[in-house]
């Protein structure tokens, strides 16, 4: 079906005001710790707080953007889009409600350092006592079980990683040539960066490596399917959608849909490792804990604890604490991994059961969020957006996986207790 040319024409501009009004907005950038803090804290034998207040951020991260004018912007946009697009027009509704978002983003990022931070955290990516559904588990409580498992698992010397022996000029031409046979018209580039805190980050059209950071093979795979398949793959689409170009900007809400999905197919596509999916759920205690009240110190001693390298243990609770202070309440979004592979694998599981295989490349058309996939496929139905140019391998031919996953729903109904009566002797 063909979409109205001039209703696709007003909804690129309302959509291309979105993607402007947004351009500024850096959340890590904003929330960062200078690689000061990192060894000054060393420095200091881990013992005492890193010194971060509201006045470090202010001075050491100024916004680019004046924070009112910013909030006053997007309500404007709001607004029109209401009055264009009508307030009962499904795709307003979406645009409308990122608008939203986008303000209590800026409003997150003038508290910086501040209590209200990580309250606002976790209006926009939640906490760690959210449940799934109504008694079920508890995010903490995922963080808790599976990290039982993986310390059995990591104990055995065949899990072990192997030795982080390709520096960082190396990753990039490895990941340069990876990415150029994935999006080979796309110009994407993997670039060195020695200002960023993390390995590596996906950006609009490209893939920065930290240049000190040091990789095994498992991590260059990990990075090839999570940052290159998905968030590029992912920002690729979004942003060549011929009207919803803000399908290329993700907000806080799609990153938990974004982030699950990454980790999923790293482990659909057995790029994962139980060190790497430790790392993970460890980023869930450590949120647990701050929220629980523990502090920088603390978090990161328990890390080191539980057998966190001190690299390790820093980067994690790093991430937490970042934008707050290091006894202040946490930065969310670190949840967002292990919520959204729970949430998207269960909806794989729901789609492959009731066959609906059409739902699951609509996942890649942008930076969209779970719950609204049943509109956006209707959107493509109707010629509002296009299908996803470009989707991952293990999504484009779904036999394999298919075949695999009809399974999973008979597997996850057998009592576990029973199978280690059962089993337990042969171990």
């Amino acid at each position: 079906m063909s979409a109205d040319p001039n209703y696709l024409a007003l909804v690129r501009e309302l959509s291309e005001r979105m993607v402007l009004a947004q351009r500024p907005i850096r959340i890590l950038d904003a929330i960062k710790w200078s690689g000061a803090v990192r060894r000054d804290f060393f420095a200091r034998g881990c013992r005492e707080l890193p010194q971060i207040d509201r006045d470090y951020y202010r001075e050491k991260n100024p916004l680019d953007f004046d924070p009112a004018a910013k909030r006053a912007e997007f309500q404007d946009i709001e607004r029109d889009i209401a009055r264009k697009l009508g307030q009962l027009n499904p795709l307003a509704q979406i645009m409308r409600r990122m608008c939203r978002e986008y303000r209590s983003v800026v409003q997150m990022l003038e508290a910086r350092g501040e209590p209200d931070f990580g309250t606002i955290s976790v209006d926009l990516y939640g906490s760690a006592t959210d449940v799934f559904h109504a008694g079920d588990p508890t995010l903490a409580d995922l963080g808790t079980v599976m990290e039982g498992t993986l310390t059995n698992l990591l104990q055995n010397r065949s899990m072990q990683e192997a030795p982080k022996d390709i520096p960082a000029e190396q990753a990039v031409e490895m990941l340069n040539q990876r990415l150029l046979q994935v999006f080979p018209d796309a110009g994407i580039r993997v670039l060195l960066n020695d200002q960023m805190t993390a390995d590596a980050a996906a950006g609009s059209d490209y893939l920065k490596i930290r240049s000190d950071a040091r990789f095994n093979r498992l991590d260059i795979d990990v990075l090839e399917v999570h940052e290159g398949w998905v968030h590029l793959g992912t920002t690729l689409n979004g942003g060549a959608q011929p009207a919803c170009t803000f399908l290329g900007k993700g907000t806080p809400a799609a990153t938990t849909t974004q982030e699950g999905l990454a980790v999923l197919t790293e482990i659909l596509t057995l790029r994962s490792s139980p060190s790497r999916l430790y790392r993970l759920i460890n980023r869930v205690r450590a949120v647990t804990l701050a929220e629980e009240g523990a502090s920088f110190v603390d978090v990161f001693q328990y890390l080191r604890d539980h057998g966190m390298s001190e690299d390790d243990a820093w980067s994690i609770a790093m991430r937490v604490f970042r934008g707050s202070t290091p006894e202040g309440k946490p930065f969310t979004k670190d949840l967002a991994y292990m919520r959204g592979f729970v949430q998207t694998y269960n909806f794989l599981r729901l789609a492959m059961s009731e066959g609906r295989l059409d739902s699951l490349p609509v996942l890649f058309c942008g930076k969209i969020t779970l719950e609204d996939i049943q509109t956006w496929r209707q959107l493509i139905d109707e010629g509002v957006v296009e299908a996803p140019r470009f989707v991952p391998p293990h999504f484009a031919d779904l036999q394999g996986l298919a075949t695999w996953m009809s399974f999973s729903r008979f597997i996850a109904s057998l009592n576990f207790d029973q199978l280690q009566a059962d089993y337990g002797a042969l171990l």
